[in-house]
């Protein structure tokens, strides 16, 4: 399970690693947070050398793991866990040092208050997005969207679509039948930055309930069908976003309107969003 993390306004890549329960955070984000370098990644490098004339391996309290990149790729990441990044952050002269280490505590203590009871998850991302301004209507549909989608990803998995890259490819087929756009595409359509805006976050209610349609449908076609492998699962994904994407139509062809629309949730009063949404109706 990847994610990220806020640390005084700035994202940290995290992954959460089920055989150890602990998670693993991306060093170079660490290290941009605390030090505001213009390049972190050459700051890592030369920590890294300096320690070693001491004697000290930094590598060896560090895993690799697949984060996304800002353009949007998988890339191999130097991660470390709380008690590696500790240490690490000893060799790093900032006066947020200690903040981080408190950070670093409440995230590590939220999660295993999250392992064992699952619903204290849903209840502070229902929080994160009330403090951003959503109203508890699209929230509570933003939530559900989530739980549909990591059904979907997890019968991916056991029906052995393996590659981050086929989960791009199936996400993007259901999203074309369902909207008539790829995800990328729908990006562009909203105006939203390609690599850093979620577009799940940009969809306004009837956009979250059809991209729900398209994933269930292709959840329950690849079961009753028991599709295995890419292939298989390509097919089901194309079938199940034609499934939302027929609904789509009809609605829109009933209603008069349009459901996807370039309304987005980038830093707008509630009262411009309802101008935008009301302007894109007409």
């Amino acid at each position: 399970m990847s994610n990220i993390k806020l640390f005084e306004l700035k994202q940290i890549r995290s992954i959460w690693d089920e055989k150890e329960q602990k998670w693993f955070f991306s060093v170079i984000d660490v290290v941009a947070a605390l030090t505001d370098s213009p390049n972190p990644r050459d700051y890592w490098y030369r920590i890294k050398q300096r320690e070693k004339i001491n004697g000290i391996e930094l590598s060896t309290i560090c895993r690799q793991f697949k984060l996304e990149a800002p353009d949007g790729k998988l890339r191999k990441t130097d991660c470390s866990h709380a008690e590696g990044l500790l240490r690490i952050i000893q060799s790093i002269p900032s006066p947020k040092a200690e903040p981080f280490k408190r950070w670093l505590a409440r995230v590590g203590y939220e999660r295993l208050e999250e392992i064992e009871n699952p619903e204290l998850a849903a209840k502070r991302m229902r929080e994160l997005y009330k403090a951003k301004g959503y109203s508890d209507e699209w929230i509570e549909k933003r939530v559900r969207g989530i739980a549909i989608r990591d059904e979907l990803t997890n019968e991916w998995q056991k029906r052995g679509v393996r590659e981050q890259r086929e989960y791009s490819i199936l996400t993007a087929e259901i999203s074309r039948a369902t909207f008539g756009m790829t995800p990328s595409e729908y990006k562009e359509f909203k105006a939203l930055d390609k690599q850093r805006d979620n577009l799940r976050d940009h969809m306004t209610d009837l956009e979250l309930i059809f991209t729900m349609l398209g994933e269930a449908s292709t959840t329950e076609i690849a079961r009753n069908r028991d599709a295995q492998g890419y292939d298989e699962n390509l097919d089901a994904s194309v079938e199940g976003g034609t499934v939302a994407g027929s609904a789509r139509r009809d609605l829109e062809q009933k209603s008069g309107r349009r459901v996807s629309t370039r309304v987005n949730y980038k830093e707008l009063p509630e009262r411009v969003k309802r101008k935008l949404l009301k302007v894109e109706e007409e």
